[in-house]
């Protein structure tokens, strides 16, 4: 769709548009794109996709080029509207989807082209799929953050991605469900703990999004332990 004439993407354009004007730099605003390589799943199914992607490599690459054009002037439009930075969203991906080498030949180009004509920051975010065979890739697209998923282990991510791109995660959101304000600290500091050291990480759920049913007493109680034991330097005996 043309981002100029389509209401909805207007919508989000003004709203941008009008936090900018309310908070300005007091909070960063972050812009949403679904990454050219993982949309096609909504456009067209997984199946038909997935079978595209193998066997026609022709049509495959002239998607790309019509959701590369899109994804570009969606991001940019929202830079241009206020967003700080914009997180690619990047599902299809992840190594739960696609092998490391698919990804190099398709998720690894795309994302290379797609992010160098982007006009700001951009956050990678797997939407809870796993990267760890990735990361090195990933690192090298130009992103500046990758988001990570609750299912491996932080400190590895975070071994890997040291001095390479910020790590972003890895709360379990489905888990959260059930926990009470005790183990949401639990939580905060066990990831703390597991990638906090040396800078370079952002706590966050694993998804890019939180169920309603969470309460508000856990999402406060995250908010307290991250201040409470998220305040640089780290303390040490933070078990």
């Amino acid at each position: 769709p043309d981002v100029t004439k389509t209401p909805c993407l207007q919508k989000v354009l003004t709203a941008t548009n009008m936090l900018k004007e309310r908070i300005g730099d007091e909070a960063p605003i972050i812009g949403v794109v679904m990454s050219p390589f993982s949309l096609p799943v909504m456009q067209m199914g997984f199946g038909k996709y997935i079978q595209l992607m193998y066997e026609q490599a022709d049509l495959f690459n002239q998607l790309m080029k019509i959701n590369q054009e899109f994804c570009v002037n969606w991001a940019n439009a929202q830079l241009n509207a206020g967003a700080t930075a914009i997180c690619y969203f990047d599902p299809v991906s992840s190594t739960t989807i696609t092998t490391r080498k698919l990804y190099l030949k398709t998720g690894f180009r795309v994302a290379y082209e797609t992010i160098s004509k982007i006009n700001g920051p951009t956050a990678t975010h797997m939407a809870s799929g796993r990267s760890l065979p990735i990361l090195e890739d990933i690192a090298k697209t130009g992103t500046g953050i990758v988001g990570v998923s609750a299912l491996e282990s932080l400190k590895n991510i975070k071994n890997i991605c040291k001095d390479k791109i910020t790590v972003c995660g890895n709360l379990n959101g489905i888990e959260m469900r059930r926990w009470d304000t005790a183990y949401a600290e639990k939580m905060v500091k066990s990831a703390i703990k597991d990638a906090a050291s040396g800078g370079g990480f952002i706590l966050s759920d694993n998804h890019g999004e939180i169920p309603w049913e969470v309460s508000d007493e856990v999402l406060m109680a995250i908010s307290d332990a991250v201040h409470k034991w998220g305040t640089y330097p780290i303390t040490k005996d933070i078990d």
